[in-house]
């Protein structure tokens, strides 16, 4: 019998030890501030935000399931601020669930506040503050990536080669600079972004004829957003994080505000796709047309600066503006210099 037990123990051992390294929790610390911070959504188009790290989205967090987590918040702004973390469940931890007058008070200006969860369920979530909702998550730019990898994934998320977050919001020029001010019954939104950023201000996804692309939508805005890619179907593989029984078939997509949807789509059909919000009024840019909630599916081999007609044709590049090469670095945080602002003083 001891040497059945010595066995087994043996056998444990060396189960853990052979386990991939993605599939342990892990302890991680991290320190975020919160700033006023100048961005830009488009051309001259700029707004006063509080962005996580003087960045918008903020920085991505790409954690393991079961990791525990702290995050040091320091509020550098004149406004008080919390963060909830949307998606987590904080079972048997409610007190960080990030919500003023419920489960913690606001952290004031020149004050901190640490966070303390474990990373759970896994898929894609994220953050933002839970005060003034109305104007700080929908046009101060409040909110940021929560990634959390399963510790068993799909057959077909193992598929994927390419990894794409794309963060969708809404923005009324009218209170660009007026913080503290907005979000309300009657106003107006005339900007509409993914990652922060109008078209043609956006960066091309770039594919190559093989790819198996995952594109992790999030409804951080005000609006409903009906996600159409040209020259390719998809599988809706997860909502809100949790993966779908039945992976569906489709070419649109309804995002609503809070909801996170992964799609995953074959690289097919090379050549140069746009990408786009089908409730059309989320393609201008104020009153201007072509503009908005759009970019374009770029494949490898195919000429963009040779085809004459191509908006895109002379533009220089910037690489990680979908966090798709910070989500190849591991885990932690990973800022982004692309999308940092300018502090505002």
């Amino acid at each position: 019998m001891r040497n059945f037990r010595f066995a087994a123990v043996l056998i444990a051992l060396l189960t853990v030890a052979l386990v991939p390294g993605a599939s342990r929790a892990e302890k991680r610390a991290f320190d975020m501030t919160i700033e006023d911070t100048k961005i830009t959504l488009v051309e001259q188009q700029g707004f006063h935000t509080f962005a996580f790290n003087g960045q918008v989205p903020g920085p991505l967090f790409h954690l393991k399931e079961g990791d525990d987590v702290s995050v040091n918040v320091h509020n550098l702004t004149a406004l008080p601020h919390t963060i909830h973390w949307h998606g987590l469940i904080m079972k048997n931890n409610w007190k960080n669930d990030g919500v003023p007058g419920v489960s913690q008070n606001a952290i004031e200006p020149g004050k901190s506040f640490t966070y303390k969860f474990v990373a759970e369920p896994s898929g894609t979530m994220w953050y933002h503050c839970h005060v003034n909702v109305n104007e700080h998550v929908v046009m101060r730019g409040m909110w940021g990536p929560f990634i959390i990898d399963p510790k068993k994934p799909t057959e077909l998320e193992k598929k994927v080669t390419k990894d794409y977050i794309l963060m969708l919001s809404d923005w009324d020029s009218k209170y660009a600079f007026k913080p503290g001010y907005g979000g309300v019954p009657g106003d107006v939104y005339d900007y509409f972004t993914i990652n922060g950023r109008s078209f043609p201000d956006t960066q091309p996804i770039r594919v190559k004829k093989g790819d198996v692309v995952r594109i992790r939508l999030v409804g951080a805005g005000e609006f409903i957003h009906a996600i159409h890619p040209h020259g390719h179907t998809f599988k809706v593989a997860f909502k809100d994080g949790r993966p779908l029984p039945a992976p569906y078939e489709a070419d649109t997509l309804i995002v609503g505000p809070g909801e996170r949807y992964d799609i995953i789509m074959e690289a097919n059909n090379p050549g140069l796709f746009p990408v786009h919000d089908h409730v059309d009024s989320h393609t201008l840019n104020g009153a201007k047309p072509m503009g908005g909630l759009m970019t374009v599916i770029e494949y490898e081999g195919v000429s963009a600066s040779a085809d004459p007609v191509y908006a895109w044709k002379d533009k220089i590049f910037t690489p990680d503006f979908y966090y798709e090469e910070s989500l190849k670095k591991g885990h932690g945080m990973f800022g982004n210099s692309s999308m940092k602002g300018q502090a505002i003083q």
